[in-house]
């Protein structure tokens, strides 16, 4: 069975995005990360992805009136790991994650074409090293449209730092991800899209999708709103990360020194590492 999918917010005053029987509420944790949480409808099952602060998780748990089912982990990292020994002192739950022993609270370990069932639908599990070498996301293909969590792999108009991996498995990664259907929605692990979008357009000034993007997403946080979800198909026309073997974003790394003979990963490792210094 298909479900409809509803985006619900703990801000005052915002709207869902639409009807639905499986709800999902961006928590807001530290800075400008976001920690997803999933549920059925009463009274079903609910879970969260990437809880790096359990003080906000048990506050959106008892805001709603709902209990904790089970955990998802993207990877390694304390701002996606760190609230797993809170959250899991009292509960007996499952938490899902990489084949990696130093998050040591996994009852489950998955790798690259894994699946399981969750929440009425078949997950599988995509291998996305890059930003670390551990680094996985959770596709929920059956849904319509289809919802990804894809933790610091790739975000709205950016990618994650190459903290572990090489720009060959990030380019890989992000074109893994890039395939997947246009209307694909995508659950980041951060509000970076604003910044994004800034480095963005200096890549591609002359493109007009990332100046209408970022008046969009410009007025949502005026708003108070969360950017995410966004769309694969957004990111085809504005993230400079999945556009390496565009004209465009190749004749800007050419400017910055590289070769008119490089391939496409050296474009997207030359602007990878602008954006580290932008």
């Amino acid at each position: 069975m298909r479900h409809a999918i509803h985006y619900a917010t703990l801000e005052t005053g915002q709207q869902a995005c639409s009807a639905a029987m499986i709800e999902i509420t961006p928590i807001p944790a530290f800075q400008d990360n976001y920690i997803w949480m999933l549920h059925e409808p009463d009274p079903g099952q609910t879970w969260v992805v990437d809880p790096g602060d359990a003080a906000p998780v048990e506050a959106a748990l008892a805001a709603q009136g709902r209990s904790l089912d089970g955990i998802l982990i993207t990877h390694h990292h304390p701002d996606h790991t760190g609230g797993l020994d809170a959250l899991l002192a009292a509960r007996d739950i499952p938490v899902l994650g990489p084949q990696n022993p130093s998050i040591r609270r996994l009852t489950d370990h998955f790798g690259h074409g894994d699946r399981f069932s969750l929440l009425g639908y078949e997950v599988e599990v995509l291998a996305t090293p890059g930003h670390t070498l551990d680094h996985i996301c959770f596709l929920f293909a059956g849904h319509q449209p289809p919802l990804l969590f894809c933790g610091d792999t790739l975000f709205a108009a950016g990618c994650g730092r190459l903290f572990e991996g090489t720009p060959v498995q990030m380019h890989a990664s992000l074109a893994l991800l890039a395939a997947l259907p246009p209307e694909t929605l995508l659950h980041c692990a951060h509000e970076y899209t604003l910044a994004n979008l800034a480095f963005a357009a200096a890549v591609e000034p002359d493109n007009a999708e990332i100046q209408a993007r970022t008046a969009r997403c410009r007025q949502r946080r005026d708003q108070g709103r969360p950017t995410l979800p966004c769309s694969i198909g957004e990111e085809l026309a504005t993230n400079p990360f999945l556009r390496s073997e565009t004209d465009a974003v190749r004749r800007t790394a050419i400017s910055r020194g590289l070769p008119p003979t490089a391939t496409a990963v050296d474009v997207f490792a030359t602007v990878r590492a602008w954006k580290d210094r932008f």
